[in-house]
């Protein structure tokens, strides 16, 4: 619950103060950006400090090295989370974040199954949304950047043909 709580808090935090005038925080995609900065460093502090162990008993028996697992899961989502944080690679970082995401879904399902005391369907459902929510947080990085590049890339040529466009009176451009 705590990636969650740090998650809205973060993004919530940061878009009141884009919105009491902090320029540069003022489009929601950078508040969120920043939730989930947070909210990955957080979750990637843990697989080497406080929850180890426990995340290395999340990982289902049929993986290889779930030790090891932990560590380049942990490494990746520190990386994801500082490359959130600068918009060039922000993209890049939040589709690598998806797909770690994905692939660390089994072991959340193996953890309801066969790690708690509550029955599976009690455990099952909270982290399949919580799961909902980080993947939709990620994606809508993702989205929201690809459909920027798409708008400046429509302007870019309409803007380049207004000097090359002949018409009456107009000279050609050599």
């Amino acid at each position: 619950m705590e990636p969650l709580i740090t998650l809205v808090g973060v993004t919530l935090a940061l878009g009141v103060a884009g919105a009491l005038g902090v320029r540069r925080l003022r489009p929601w995609p950078v508040a969120l950006r920043g939730g989930l900065a947070a909210m990955f460093t957080l979750t990637g502090v843990v697989h080497f400090v406080g929850m180890r162990q426990e995340l290395i008993a999340m990982v289902p028996p049929a993986l290889p090295a779930p030790d090891l697992l932990v560590t380049v899961t942990g490494v990746l989502e520190l990386l994801g989370a500082a490359a959130l944080l600068w918009s060039r690679t922000a993209p890049w970082a939040a589709a690598g974040l998806t797909a770690l995401l994905l692939a660390m879904f089994p072991a959340n399902v193996h953890l309801a199954l066969t790690g708690t005391d509550l029955p599976a369907h009690q455990e099952i459902v909270p982290r399949t949304v919580m799961q909902a929510v980080f993947l939709a947080a990620t994606v809508a990085v993702v989205v929201t950047h690809a459909r920027r590049r798409d708008r400046t890339e429509r302007r870019a040529p309409v803007a380049a043909q207004g000097s090359d466009v002949v018409g009456e009176g107009a000279r050609p451009v050599q």
